[in-house]
């Protein structure tokens, strides 16, 4: 039987001593960004960005369970670079054409327009002469 004074174990919750032992505040790991690269190197993947993005990431995860964190977050920023390359590229592409056919569909309508006012005026003209 253990006689030593005071017990721990009745002593009131406040008298306890308190854990002062500094709280050591880490960055989180860095994002390897995967799974946005592979979205991008499936779905129109223009000029290979898509696939440069996947490449840094998977390099990215390597660091990171390799434990090297610096190395990690540089090829992380690479791979974020690369995807948002890859997203503004495939988003931008099909708005340049959809502009590019209605531009040219005006054009078309306009000329063609044009080109009927050319011969109603030629009939017209052929009409007061006879």
């Amino acid at each position: 039987m253990d006689t030593s004074y005071p017990r721990e174990d009745y002593l009131p919750m406040t008298s306890r001593k308190q854990d002062t032992s500094p709280t050591i505040i880490s960055d989180p790991p860095p994002r390897d960004h995967l799974i946005w690269s592979i979205f991008n190197t499936i779905y129109m993947n223009l000029c290979c960005f898509g696939l440069v993005a996947l490449a840094y990431s998977v390099k990215a995860r390597d660091q990171k369970v390799a434990g090297d964190i610096e190395a990690a977050r540089r090829f992380s920023s690479k791979a974020k670079c690369y995807n948002i390359l890859a997203m503004v590229w495939s988003l931008l592409l099909p708005l340049l054409l959809i502009a590019l056919v209605i531009t040219g569909v005006i054009h078309l309508s306009k000329l063609a327009q044009e080109s009927m006012d050319f011969f109603n005026y030629k009939l017209f003209a052929n009409d007061d002469d006879g």
